[in-house]
């Protein structure tokens, strides 16, 4: 809901569900770490309270406006500043959601161990016991594992958005970038870019000022599908059979 005052507007969201007020908090952390590390704007949080029903959360109304390609140089140049935010560990120091599927992120020492263990083996797994997958389409956790260990570098933990697709950022009416609905944790940074990718990119100039802080890696292309492949699968968990292709065919080539 849009919110008016005589003098301010609030975004107000609302949902009337079990968890509700549980993601809310979530999304309330996420958002106020990413705008601790002063590296790229979110709305300020006002006000996350559970409901007799659901949970609600507050924020400041961001005016939005079609982006130019200048604002999305400086969009992705703030995001790449943001993913210099690093961690001694892999993970988060609290659970929080993919949509509203859970997301687990126990701290690990190691990315491909975090990466099979909390990203993918979970989602897999509620495609196996929904049968939204069979069980001869899953790799086995051992060949998932030695796939990734293969195809990952030495990485360092970065601060990710987390859900970083069109309908995850805002760029003002003032041409300042914002990022909402964050599903945050410490991963690879490719994670985020490889999100931005999955449903049609975020154009020239965003790539290339993220790429003059990472300069693109040997194996990029390979890592991004493997990286899309927990958001399909997510979305094979939330919305049904016209994501199965897509992961399976992704399960096959790297699997």
């Amino acid at each position: 809901y849009l919110i008016e005052s005589e003098s301010e507007r609030f975004f107000c969201k609302v949902n009337q569900g079990r968890e509700a007020y549980t993601m809310f908090a979530a999304e309330k952390k996420g958002l106020e770490a990413i705008a601790q590390t002063k590296t790229i704007a979110t709305p300020k949080v006002l006000l996350c309270e559970p409901l007799e029903r659901g949970g609600l959360l507050l924020m400041e109304y961001i005016e939005p406006e079609r982006a130019t390609p200048e604002e999305m140089r400086v969009f992705g140049h703030q995001l790449a500043l943001m993913h210099k935010c690093t961690f001694e560990k892999f993970g988060w120091n609290s659970n929080n959601f993919i949509g509203n599927l859970p997301q687990s992120n126990k701290k690990y020492s190691d990315w491909t161990n975090f990466y099979t263990q909390e990203r993918l083996m979970p989602q897999l797994k509620m495609a196996r016991d929904s049968g939204r997958l069979n069980t001869g389409e899953i790799p086995s956790e051992e060949r998932i594992f030695k796939s990734c260990e293969n195809l990952f570098p030495n990485i360092e933990p970065a601060l990710l958005h987390g859900d970083l697709w069109s309908g995850n950022y805002i760029i003002s009416e003032k041409g300042k970038p914002y990022l909402i609905d964050p599903a945050a944790y410490y991963g690879h940074y490719e994670v985020d870019l490889a999100m931005t990718r999955l449903f049609g990119g975020f154009g020239n100039s965003f790539y290339k000022a993220h790429s003059e802080i990472f300069p693109e890696t040997d194996g990029g292309a390979v890592r991004a599908e493997i990286y899309q492949l927990y958001y399909l699968l997510a979305h094979l968990n939330l919305f049904g059979d016209s994501y199965k292709g897509a992961v399976t065919n992704i399960l096959n080539r790297y699997f």
